[in-house]
């Protein structure tokens, strides 16, 4: 009880260090992305990936814990949840999960911000809050990286578009933050969303999937200022185009599409949850650092994250969402 109070008591610490109203005040989007901090970024994955969620394994008890720590940060700062959903949760009967040996309930976690003048459309930035719990041995494989990275990244992203919506100058879209559950056990979470979606999948703008974005893969270790790049151009030169221009305007770090090769032996592209929703044809980003020696082992914890690089690689994922959620036109899947 003690633990889960400090937790509470540190989540509302950090509601309130980092958003504080500045309404009637003019912010450019730049000022709003320089909102998601290094430190608050690490305040999050301090709590997200400690030994107290005992690994976050699908319906387990730190994956329980994980979920409300999540609903308790959109309650305070105010961002609403889905009308259809039930209090931030969409939940799933244990009998989903049927690769589990003893599979037990669990949820996806929804944050919403309601578009201002096309809130029919929706763009939904994802990342997966479980993973592979507690070993035989006692080790907990705190995940810190996979994915308590793009958990985290989620939460400074929403904040700061709620932040412009506080100043009248939210997003024109709507935009859905789903945490999906069972991804390390075959990408179920977001295979029961795209089954069951809470808004249409024909009015899905697209999907930003953040799985891993903590890290430095050993092979750029002399050129660490990158993220991987998968998915962008397989359905959508839109959206590819829309990155790149992004990128360079706003942020200015290499775009690597390495991995994006159709070729490519590792075929990560359909090793996340930006997959359930290509395979409806919604146009897909995946956010990617590599992979690298902690990589499910009880070695990849707090204390490894490269947190100024993190905070670089979340504000072009906001910077992209803005963009995507701000022009005159939708984001198509021109490539079909």
């Amino acid at each position: 009880m003690k633990q889960i109070l400090f937790l509470l008591a540190t989540l509302f610490v950090v509601s309130c260090n980092t958003a504080q109203s500045t309404k009637g005040v003019s912010m450019t989007r730049t000022e709003y992305a320089k909102t998601i901090t290094a430190e608050d970024l690490k305040t999050h994955l301090y709590i997200v990936a400690s030994d107290e969620m005992e690994g976050r394994d699908t319906g387990s008890k730190g994956n329980n814990m994980t979920a409300n720590y999540l609903r308790d940060f959109y309650k305070k700062n105010g961002i609403a949840s889905p009308d259809n959903a039930e209090d931030y949760f969409q939940a799933i009967d244990a009998s989903y999960f049927s690769r589990m040996k003893e599979p037990k309930p669990s949820q996806n976690v929804l944050g919403f911000i309601k578009g201002s003048e096309k809130p029919e459309e929706v763009i939904v930035i994802s990342a997966h809050y479980d993973h592979v719990g507690v070993d035989k041995d006692g080790n907990i494989y705190n995940g810190a990286d996979d994915d308590g990275s793009g958990t985290v990244a989620l939460l400074e992203m929403a904040e700061a578009f709620q932040e412009a919506v506080n100043d009248g100058n939210g997003p024109k879209r709507s935009i859905l933050f789903l945490h999906v559950t069972g991804e390390e056990i075959g990408l179920y979470g977001s295979k029961y969303y795209t089954e069951n979606p809470l808004f249409p999948l024909e009015n899905t703008v697209c999907n930003l999937n953040t799985d891993m974005i903590g890290r430095i893969d050993p092979n750029k270790e002399d050129s660490p200022n990158y993220i991987y790049l998968i998915g962008s151009d397989k359905l959508s030169q839109d959206l590819h185009d829309l990155s790149e221009e992004v990128n360079k305007k706003y942020i200015n770090i290499e775009l690597d599409y390495t991995f994006n090769d159709e070729n490519d032996p590792n075929r990560f592209y359909y090793r996340s949850d930006h997959y359930n929703f290509a395979k409806h044809n919604i146009p897909v980003i995946f956010y990617f650092n590599g992979v690298h020696g902690d990589y499910h082992k009880h070695t990849d914890t707090v204390e490894k994250i490269e947190y100024e690089l993190m905070e670089t690689r979340t504000r072009l994922i906001f910077q992209t969402a803005w963009e995507v959620a701000n022009r005159k036109d939708r984001i198509t899947a021109d490539k079909l």
